[in-house]
């Protein structure tokens, strides 16, 4: 476990995975994340590299070839990420591809994500670097969970979820596996607010594309604090939670789980990125927290 602090707030970074698992306030005692009961979801902020979601049938095809690319990549509970870089207000951790990684994923590179902690915000910097000949295809995101509700008398349908921007917008319905169907169904109608209740997600997660706004807060109708996660230029937004569990995560995606009537091809695969030989691709999200 790695900590940062500063007069506002500590956090905490498990190096396995490199997820965030802990941001403290300093004034108050509360903690925002949620605590990864392993009874309900043992996970704190999975970090999604190089793939998001399911995977049909387990593989993908790259040059013809298959190769068993693990749901939301290898980032995640891997213990061969590690840190890198460490100063008075930042931790980095990386992961370099290896013998074993090419036998899932046939990319030279190199994948880096910097925690922040600036006044009350956790800036979120990843970077990934192809040091192949080729073109290299991946994709990225996010996978916070907060815990909701965050004080004691309150309840998860206290709760809702603030776009920065009106919205209308539906969600992408799963099917079996996880995989995007074709079917959507209305979420939000001409509104910015989402309100949270405990079967809100029955039906898995919520998926949007493309929305208007580039932020989304969580808040409460009983209490003041605000924890809004900023994500300008990641065209996807996950809101998932488990049924009746205490918590939820707000998932900003550069890239999304395959189709349902995919045909495995990792190149025509929707949102997936493209980059080229010997260069450097970067992307961040923040998460502000107002008390």
């Amino acid at each position: 476990m790695q900590r940062l602090e500063n007069e506002k707030f500590r956090i905490a970074v498990q190096t396995l995975g490199a997820e965030l698992c802990q941001i403290q306030s300093k004034s108050t005692g509360k903690d925002y994340m949620w605590n990864a009961d392993p009874d309900i979801w043992g996970s704190y902020a999975p970090v999604l590299f190089p793939a998001i979601g399911a995977i049909k049938g387990g593989f993908v095809l790259i040059k013809g070839k298959p190769y068993k690319v693990p749901r939301h990549g290898f980032v995640r509970n891997n213990p061969h990420v590690k840190l890198v870089d460490k100063t008075e207000n930042s931790l980095t951790f990386g992961l370099t591809y290896s013998e074993q990684t090419l036998q899932i994923y046939p990319y030279a590179f190199e994948f880096l994500i910097t925690y922040t902690l600036e006044e009350n915000k956790i800036t979120v910097d990843h970077q990934v670097v192809n040091h192949g000949d080729a073109p290299m295809l991946f994709s990225l995101g996010a996978h916070p969970a907060f815990k909701c509700p965050v004080n004691d008398g309150e309840q998860y349908d206290d709760y809702y979820l603030e776009f920065e921007k009106v919205e209308t917008a539906p969600t992408w319905l799963l099917e079996k596996e996880g995989l995007v169907g074709k079917n959507t169904k209305p979420v939000l109608e001409n509104t910015n607010v989402l309100p949270l209740t405990p079967h809100l997600f029955d039906n898995d997660a919520l998926i949007f594309k493309n929305l208007a706004s580039q932020s989304v807060s969580l808040k409460s109708k009983k209490s003041s604090q605000v924890v809004r996660v900023s994500y300008a230029g990641f065209p996807y937004l996950g809101i998932w939670a488990k049924p009746n569990a205490n918590f939820v995560c707000i998932e900003p995606w550069l890239g999304i789980a395959d189709n349902a009537d995919s045909d495995h091809n990792f190149e025509t695969k929707e949102g997936i990125l493209s980059l080229a030989a010997h260069k450097t691709f970067n992307a961040s999200y923040s998460i502000e927290i107002e008390e």
